[in-house]
């Protein structure tokens, strides 16, 4: 592996903290997206983010001064990614969008540059044909709040290259993940695997009116020990990714109850700019969520 310059597509939820995280660990990071504006408020969460590397990894002013000269920005697309080594995408969750974007990617891309996609649920092989470079492409899935739920999910298709498997795993590590080879294609990959059935059947309890969010989230907690609930947990996701993924499934299976989810997901938090942490406000009200409340168990 011998990766130096790395470009990140996408400076939403994932793809800000993917270039912070790459750029902390002494890569030259190159964050692309769609116009300058975007790329001037991910410059502001970079200034957030680097207050939780002093928390959480008691990171030094040297180490976080040094990040900053590591990370440059450009939403010319074809400019962002004349020196990488490494592209990884994080475009929003959605098919269409995904393949539009490797197909002006591969117009302008070196053919040095190999492609990795951040999707948390769709499988490479659903956008290798579109990169051009089916050999030079995988996923490479991250979980959220990267700096300390460290896991790195490496999975390539059929036509991946093993040499470029394995270098991406390495670079994996290199940037202080926990390196997660995934040996087959699978949707979900491991972790969502495990943990999406969990917030599709909290999000069912909740349409369904069964329990509401916080009883939901209790019942979680305490029965289990966990440190949150499946709502919390969707809060830090970001409700847009989960919404996505219902849309995908929806029109996929056209369950009754996933159009249901769709419709109470996009009325109740999309149409109202309440996606999670992101925005102060999901399924709770942040930085002070009611479930870190020393009493919200009582």
């Amino acid at each position: 592996m011998n990766y130096k310059n790395i470009t990140v597509a996408g400076s939403g939820v994932l793809g800000y903290q993917i270039a912070f995280q790459t750029a902390f660990h002494g890569f030259n990071v190159t964050v692309y997206d769609i116009n300058d504006a975007v790329l001037e408020k991910a410059k502001a969460k970079f200034k957030d983010l680097s207050e939780s590397y002093k928390k959480d990894l008691k990171a030094t002013q040297e180490q976080l001064d040094q990040t900053f000269k590591n990370l440059s920005y450009n939403a010319d697309l074809g400019a962002a990614v004349a020196n990488a080594d490494l592209l990884i995408e994080a475009v929003p969750e959605n098919p269409a969008i995904k393949i539009d974007f490797y197909h002006k990617l591969a117009k302008v891309a070196p053919e040095k540059t190999i492609f990795a996609t951040n999707s948390s649920t769709l499988l490479p092989s659903d956008f290798a044909d579109a990169t051009g470079r089916p050999a030079k492409f995988l996923a490479l899935h991250f979980a959220n709040t990267i700096w300390i739920h460290n896991t790195a999910e490496i999975m390539g298709h059929a036509g991946t290259d093993p040499t470029v498997f394995k270098d991406v795993v390495l670079f994996a590590k290199a940037i202080g993940m926990l390196a997660l080879p995934v040996l087959k294609e699978q949707p979900g990959y491991i972790l969502n695997s495990l943990l999406v059935p969990l917030l599709s059947a909290a999000t069912n309890l909740l349409v369904n009116e069964v329990a509401d969010v916080e009883t939901i989230d209790k019942t979680w907690i305490k029965a289990t020990g966990a440190p949150v609930g499946p709502f919390g947990i969707l809060d830090v996701i970001g409700i847009t990714t989960a919404y996505n993924v219902n849309v995908i499934a929806a029109e996929k299976t056209e369950d009754a109850l996933k159009i249901k989810t769709v419709k109470y997901l996009k009325e109740h938090f999309i149409d109202k700019n309440k996606l999670g942490v992101a925005t102060g406000e999901g399924f709770y009200k942040y930085p002070n969520p009611a479930y870190e409340n020393p009493d919200f168990l009582k």
